[in-house]
């Protein structure tokens, strides 16, 4: 199928199912999903946004904005990963222990609602990488359209383009737990050293970038435009000096760039 094939797929999938809770993370698939599904369903449509430790405020204010913006009912839940057991130790499974407490709560806002139906944003190039949140989505029988619909990441942000949605163009993210190797224990202290080095960077001008935690080091990924600025005397100065005075004892550029996933590729999975 082509890409329209694809987006006529995906309306009528939303449409047959008449209500819906939305997992809204702001980011460029759930806020595509968002909007399609608020414009076939209107009031029968709700997003859910979590605010916790690893997602930044920056990401929760878009998220706010643009459900005032598209009138869209918008409900804030409050949950802390690092409340969940065995969460901050980093297992390989850590994902499907959020992913499982997450929509339960989102279950019990969907049947306050009088919703029966719940979806997530994922497309269909998240089928490539490990993803053991994939499990909890299937048993507590979350839908999954631009799965369905075979959309990739690249169609998601044409079509979004063409509706003029800002993140068409949005810099792709992960929660930031996403940052440290497994195994590694998760702290809430470590996760404001990755939010506020992220953060910093979107600063001086990088758009895709990830702040990998190893302890002491931290370890950039950027795209080409990110290297670019990476490599300036100057850029590389102020960098250096903020990381360090967050705690970073050594600071690394990765070589082969920003990459989804890359935590995994350590994985014999």
């Amino acid at each position: 199928m082509n890409t329209k094939q694809k987006y006529k797929v995906l309306k009528k999938y939303i449409l047959n199912l008449e209500n819906l809770v939305i997992a809204f993370s702001g980011g460029v698939d759930s806020t595509f999903l968002l909007k399609i599904a608020h414009d076939l369903l209107g009031e029968k449509v709700i997003a859910v946004t979590a605010k916790s430790c690893s997602f930044p405020q920056r990401e929760l204010n878009e998220a706010i904005s643009f459900c005032k913006k598209e009138s869209i009912t918008h409900i804030i839940c409050n949950s802390e990963e690092l409340s969940i057991k065995g969460f901050s130790y980093n297992p390989i499974n850590r994902c499907y222990l959020c992913k499982k407490n997450l929509f339960s709560k989102i279950w019990n806002i969907a049947k306050n609602a009088k919703i029966n139906n719940i979806a997530e944003g994922s497309n269909i190039d998240d089928n490539n990488d490990y993803r053991p949140g994939f499990v909890a989505i299937s048993e507590l029988n979350i839908k999954s359209p631009l799965r369905y619909a075979n959309l990739t990441k690249n169609e998601i942000r044409i079509l979004s383009k063409k509706l003029g949605l800002f993140t068409w163009d949005k810099q792709s993210f992960a929660c930031l737990s996403s940052r440290f190797p497994y195994g590694q224990e998760i702290t809430y202290e470590a996760l404001s050293m990755v939010d506020k080095a992220e953060q910093m960077l979107l600063n001086i001008g990088l758009k895709q970038v990830r702040v990998r935690h190893h302890n002491n080091l931290a370890r950039i990924e950027t795209d080409e435009i990110g290297f670019e600025i990476l490599m300036d005397k100057n850029n590389r100065k102020k960098i250096y000096k903020i990381l360090r005075d967050l705690g970073y004892a050594y600071i690394s550029v990765d070589l082969l760039g920003y990459r989804t996933g890359s935590m995994n590729e350590t994985l014999n999975i």
